[in-house]
């Protein structure tokens, strides 16, 4: 069966909330500006006007979801809806209130868009848009795009090498970027809000197949910034996410619209 359209989506995670918002995490501001991204426009090098938004400084944890999951027992493992969740949902969890072992400090994983997405409503808030979360994850500790740095694209390429089957550890380990935000990279893939940026290859686009951009983006073809290879990492092994599905290293953090 084929997923539900966004909109579809949107009135049905209405429905599945309750009125009372959790009080949240803690959100920086981010500035936003001109943007150098690696999704190409046309088959050419694109840039993007990111306006100021503000991001969740540490992905969700176990122990946050839990909270969620009190709250809102629909979203929990065997309850939530089929068509918003895939048999691997939540693998491992109990219910809420009896979980199984897991770290609370550790990011939370094996959630669908959908149940990140309604999580995030729960805080008044949204899966980060592919270029906002591109704009945050550009800087290092000191700059905010260090993209131009061989040693700092080498650095968060060292992830990539560990065994995908290590379970991630605690959020915040390591110290925050130029924004302030942790774990930008080096601890789990995110979820993003967005599927308008659209990548086929040549022998799909023939057969009038397109990929929407699931989870931080599709298919990496015809990019524009082949230098930025953490980024591309992500685009060309992720192009086959549904947003029913889950993974093992599959986490999220919420953005919000720049405070008025």
């Amino acid at each position: 069966m084929a997923a539900p359209s966004r909109h579809l989506v949107a009135a049905g995670l209405a429905a599945l909330l309750c009125a009372t918002s959790a009080s949240g995490g803690e959100y920086q501001p981010l500035p936003g500006g001109q943007l150098r991204s690696v999704l190409p426009a046309d088959g050419v090098a694109s840039d993007a006007t990111v306006a100021p938004f503000q991001m969740r400084t540490r992905p969700v944890t176990n122990g946050e979801f839990r909270a969620f999951l009190r709250q809102h027992p629909e979203w929990e493992r065997g309850q939530a809806p089929a068509l918003f969740t895939s048999p691997t949902y939540l693998q491992g969890w109990g219910s809420a209130d009896n979980p199984a072992p897991l770290a609370l400090d550790a990011p939370v994983t094996r959630v669908s868009w959908y149940a990140a997405s309604a999580f995030c409503a729960s805080e008044q808030a949204r899966l980060p848009r592919w270029y906002e979360w591109e704009f945050a994850a550009a800087a290092d500790e000191r700059r905010p795009d260090a993209r131009d740095d061989p040693a700092w694209l080498a650095h968060i390429l060292d992830w990539y090498a560990s065994p995908g089957t290590r379970a991630p550890h605690s959020v915040a380990a390591n110290a925050p970027n130029y924004y302030g935000l942790h774990d930008m990279h080096g601890l789990i893939w995110e979820w993003v809000d967005d599927y308008s940026g659209l990548f086929v290859n040549a022998d799909s686009r023939s057969n009038g197949e397109q990929k929407s951009i699931d989870y931080c983006g599709g298919a990496a073809v015809s990019l524009a910034d082949r230098r930025n290879y953490a980024v591309l990492m992500r685009l060309a092994l992720l192009a086959a996410m549904d947003s029913q599905q889950d993974g093992a290293n599959l986490g999220f953090r919420c953005a919000r619209d720049a405070a008025p």
